[in-house]
């Protein structure tokens, strides 16, 4: 009889110590996770300079002529950033980048590419689609600095002079378009990768050689951000 009302009690004991671990589990933990939540969108609403650089896979096609085909050319591009928060999930994303563009072509005359040097101004709507994933789109303002076109051996000198007399009426100012995703690698870097358009014609007037092409390009990149 003893042994059992003994056994009773531990049961008891037990049950009761069972109970109060599972009463009090949720008081210890329950402020650490508001804690970190509040941490996290502290950071969303803190307003980020950085810097960005990466990859440009350029191309261009010409919307009056679907034969028309070129081929890629790697260029590159780097320059500041700057978040400004405006209401969860939403954020206004500026930059200002040296863009290297241009194409490639192989032509009956040989060889031909073209390189386009840009300044980019891309003014972006961010928004947060889930954690540490985010989407920008918006439009982007491009000044063209300079441009170099460079020929194989057998080209005409006739033809490459003509190339380049065309190459000087292209516009100065373009207006794009961009879209792109980006992934938060840790609260500081950003893996990105971004679809730029012009939504007009490079040329200025209608030049005999060199089309009015649209330029397109792909970029892959990163960017550090404080």
């Amino acid at each position: 009889m003893k042994k059992i009302i003994l056994f009773a009690i531990c049961l008891i004991a037990i049950a009761g110590s069972v109970k109060a671990q599972g009463f009090y589990r949720p008081r210890r933990y329950g402020p650490r996770r508001q804690q970190q939540a509040r941490v996290i969108d502290k950071d969303y609403y803190r307003l980020k300079f950085g810097f960005v650089g990466g990859v440009n896979l350029a191309n261009v096609f010409d919307p009056y002529d679907p034969t028309f085909s070129t081929n890629i050319k790697t260029g590159y591009h780097a320059g500041v950033s700057l978040d400004i928060p405006i209401s969860y999930p939403f954020m206004l994303e500026t930059e200002l980048m040296y863009s290297v563009k241009g194409y490639s072509a192989n032509t009956i005359n040989g060889q031909f590419t073209q390189t386009s040097n840009f300044i980019d101004w891309p003014l972006l709507l961010k928004m947060r689609l889930a954690k540490n994933f985010n989407m920008v789109v918006g439009p982007q303002i491009s000044f063209l600095t300079s441009t170099q076109n460079t020929f194989s051996p057998t080209f005409p000198i006739g033809l490459q002079q003509q190339y380049n007399q065309d190459s000087v009426g292209y516009s100065t100012t373009l207006l794009d378009g961009v879209f792109g995703l980006s992934f938060d690698l840790n609260r500081n870097l950003e893996l990105r990768g971004r679809y730029t358009v012009d939504l007009q014609t490079t040329s200025a007037y209608n030049a005999y050689y060199n089309p009015q092409y649209t330029n397109q390009v792909f970029q892959i990149g990163i960017a550090y951000k404080f």
